[in-house]
């Protein structure tokens, strides 16, 4: 059980371990939690949290702080996070740019990257991260995450259609108008601009759209590519039982893939 995750300037990092404490209490062993130094929203709704962009100039000190709540109580340590305290709830950098790269490699944690809406700076961000680790307590050795779009259907056709809900919210981002997802649709040229699909397709260049075959060689690319230690597979699916068969048969793909490795 994570959070993929919390940004963290939008909150007092005393809240969150008293938060993630409480569900380390009750889950022992069961809890991570990923930290993001962007607001993850819109400006009003940055403004509706009362909070300034002011504050992710502070993310790595509040990283260092939220890490102390969760570490054993120090003498003399007059503000403590209950029931946070020796719990060490284990930490991710989460990152859409190089800084994130840069400041999890100086922590020695591992780290998260969102090429689900940022694949520009994949590869840089994860070179940057596994030539300047330094280990920790935490962490031995670099262990890096790769967000990926995955959706997944029967066939091609059908993945490919159900993929326009995502492709139409993208749209929309550029808009101006965030809100809710929409029904998949037969024409996506029909609902987009040729700038906004620009747009979008440079966002979304390393989704993997298709049936379990296409996902399979897809999973095994990126892999490839990147060396990633574990993927997040994120599928912005309409219908939730199709959002569910997505999953379902993304994870078949996956499990396939490492039963042949297990054979090679």
């Amino acid at each position: 059980m994570g959070a993929g995750g919390i940004m963290l300037p939008n909150h007092a990092p005393i809240v969150i371990a008293e938060q993630f404490g409480t569900l380390a209490r009750l889950f022992p062993g069961r809890i991570d939690l990923g930290l993001g130094r962007a607001p993850g929203t819109d400006q009003v709704t940055v403004h509706a949290l009362r909070r300034s962009l002011a504050g992710a100039e502070s993310f790595p000190q509040d990283v260092l702080e939220l890490q102390a709540y969760f570490g054993d109580v120090r003498p003399g340590q007059r503000v403590q996070a209950v029931p946070a305290a020796g719990t060490n709830v284990p930490l991710w950098i989460l990152g859409s740019s190089t800084y994130g790269a840069q400041l999890a490699a100086e922590l020695g944690l591992p780290y998260a990257f969102a090429s689900h809406f940022a694949p520009d700076q994949l590869l840089p961000a994860l070179r940057i991260y596994r030539d300047h680790f330094k280990p920790s307590a935490q962490l031995g050795k670099p262990y890096a995450m790769v967000g990926v779009n995955i959706i997944a259907a029967e066939s091609d056709d059908q993945a490919r259609r159900l993929a326009t809900t995502q492709q139409m919210a993208f749209a929309d981002i550029f808009r101006g108008a965030r809100g809710l997802s929409k029904p998949p649709i037969d024409d996506i040229e029909s609902y987009w601009s040729p700038l906004e699909k620009a747009q979008a397709m440079q966002m979304l260049a390393r989704s993997i759209i298709g049936a379990p075959e296409t996902v399979r060689a897809g999973v095994d690319a990126l892999i490839a590519e990147t060396g990633a230690d574990e993927l997040m597979i994120v599928s912005d699916v309409y219908d939730h039982a199709a959002r569910l068969n997505s999953f379902r048969l993304s994870a078949q793909a996956c499990d396939a893939r490492s039963r042949q490795s297990e054979l090679a």
